[in-house]
């Protein structure tokens, strides 16, 4: 286990100071991966860096992308931060479920804008979501404040070195740029058989499509012989 497996991602945040104060949250617990994906302002800039304190190389280090795919192909397990409950299926989970949670694999946690959070498409792309246990009356927390509490259960967790797994180490887990790889090969084959009908519900079914995939720890292999399956039936005949 490695505190360099771990990466925490911000999602459109609106905020300079709350960008300088996440840098400066993940850098107070040994942390070093910070990625902004779409940030309002223009990054980096003298306030970030101002409000960074001493973590002006975890700005200067950090990446920048404009939308959420780039951001996560390298990534293996993807946990999406949410202080509402989402109608969706995938795995809930809370700040003490993390324990459980394979952390020798990359991981990375997405937290969502200031004023809206995370959608319901980019948490499509997790393998499930963190409830961090607040006031039911007032769960608003703040973004740097999400991401300390969460920076410092990891910290925790590392340190213990507690966590053991019995799964073959001869398994390679596919991370997100292979999923989504598989994804838009079948989406392409689907268009063809014009599946997405009627047409204006097409996002939406590209929304819960892609959940399907990216909760599910899929190996190399299975990615491989998922591929293979959807080209087969590409080339079968509509009567």
């Amino acid at each position: 286990m490695s505190f360099s497996n771990i990466s925490f991602i911000l999602h459109k945040p609106q905020l300079s100071e709350n960008i300088g104060s996440c840098a400066r949250a993940i850098k107070n617990f040994n942390f070093k991966k910070l990625i902004i994906i779409d940030p309002k302002p223009l990054f980096p800039n003298d306030k970030i860096k101002a409000t960074s304190v001493g973590a002006k190389d975890i700005i200067s280090n950090s990446k920048v992308y404009k939308n959420i795919e780039p951001a996560i192909k390298k990534i293996d397990y993807l946990i999406a931060t949410t202080s509402r409950f989402r109608n969706k299926n995938i795995k809930h989970i809370n700040i003490e479920d993390l324990k459980k949670v394979d952390l020798k694999k990359k991981i990375a946690f997405l937290f969502g804008s200031e004023a809206s959070g995370l959608s319901n498409r980019e948490i499509s792309y997790a393998n499930c979501i963190l409830n961090i246990s607040t006031n039911k009356n007032f769960k608003s927390i703040n973004l740097s404040h999400s991401v300390i509490i969460v920076a410092y259960t990891l910290s925790l967790l590392l340190k213990k070195k507690t966590l053991n797994y019995n799964k073959s180490k001869k398994i390679k887990f596919a991370n997100k740029k292979d999923i989504q790889g598989m994804i838009d090969l079948c989406k392409k084959h689907l268009e063809e058989r014009r599946f997405f009908n009627p047409i204006e519900k097409k996002p939406i079914m590209l929304e819960n499509f892609t959940n399907i995939f990216h909760k599910m720890e899929l190996s190399e292999k299975e990615i491989r012989i998922l591929s293979s399956v959807f080209a087969s039936l590409a080339k079968k005949k509509v009567d």
